[in-house]
């Protein structure tokens, strides 16, 4: 059985009560609520556009700017030089023809993205971003980079926190929605010598769905992957080496965030 609710075995999280936050997970951008933003809003895609992004920016990228449509990135990126931009394209799990490179974090090495801009649009990462580009303050997390998302938070400490998992062309994705249990996890980890319970900062059900189905697979995140209807994908296309990179936990200390709507750049430190 992939997922167990077991809510008992929940740690429980709590926050300066002088500085409440509220935490939403929504498994699509369309299940977030419309004419409504947080103060804090998180893009993930596991596999693999946010761990992309922040690979290339720790890799030296100049930044990531992020495009739902291939004509319009293939446009905006014209305006840059040849060797000051790097044009990824990803469809389906393939990689776009015409492009420099796809959506595999494995192509982003430092001999290959610094100092350049990285244009990407993928499946379903890109459009994720899209949703909440309008929110006060935007960061992307994948399970690599998650200790840094959790810095972040419990630094800045916004009132209200979504958590939007790309999915599958609108459909739930296991491995969006572990990353997202995973962050709440690790803030409960960090605020352990606190008794509030998780109701004080959950603020819909897919909160404590996520961190349940984080609690029964962390030890076996590859094995979740591999199970997660993307990662059998991924296999056909023979990405095992991109499935075992994203399925680590806290191994990037780089946080990417938006510092204009659809551009991401590495935080300073």
């Amino acid at each position: 059985m992939l997922f167990r609710l077991q809510l008992c075995s929940v740690p429980s999280l709590s926050l300066n009560p002088h500085s409440p936050v509220k935490v939403s997970i929504y498994h699509t951008p369309e299940l977030t609520p419309n004419g409504s933003l947080p103060a804090c809003a998180i893009a993930v895609d596991v596999l693999r556009a946010t761990t992309t992004m922040a690979t290339a920016l720790s890799a030296g990228a100049e930044a990531v700017q992020v495009f739902s449509n291939m004509d319009e990135l293939m446009q905006v990126s014209e305006q840059w030089t040849p060797e000051n931009r790097l044009r990824a394209g990803e469809r389906g799990g393939a990689k776009v023809p015409g492009c420099d490179l796809g959506n595999s974090p494995l192509d982003c090495t430092p001999e290959v993205v610094k100092g350049r801009r990285l244009f990407i649009s993928t499946t379903n990462g890109t459009r994720c971003l899209e949703r909440i580009q309008n929110a006060d303050t935007v960061l992307t997390a994948a399970l690599i980079n998650r200790e840094a998302v959790v810095n972040y938070l419990l630094s800045h400490r916004p009132e209200t926190v979504w958590i939007v998992g790309s999915g599958w062309e609108g459909s739930f994705s296991l491995e969006d929605t572990v990353c997202a249990g995973a962050i709440v996890h690790q803030l409960g980890v960090r605020l352990s010598d606190q008794e509030h319970p998780l109701e004080t900062i959950a603020d819909n059900d897919e909160v404590f769905g996520a961190v349940a189905l984080y609690r029964q697979w962390q030890n076996n995140l590859l094995g979740l992957l591999h199970h997660a209807s993307h990662g059998q994908r991924l296999l056909r296309l023979d990405c095992y080496d991109d499935l075992k990179y994203c399925a680590q936990t806290d191994t990037l200390d780089v946080l990417p965030i938006q510092t204009q709507p659809g551009i991401l750049v590495k935080q300073a430190d």
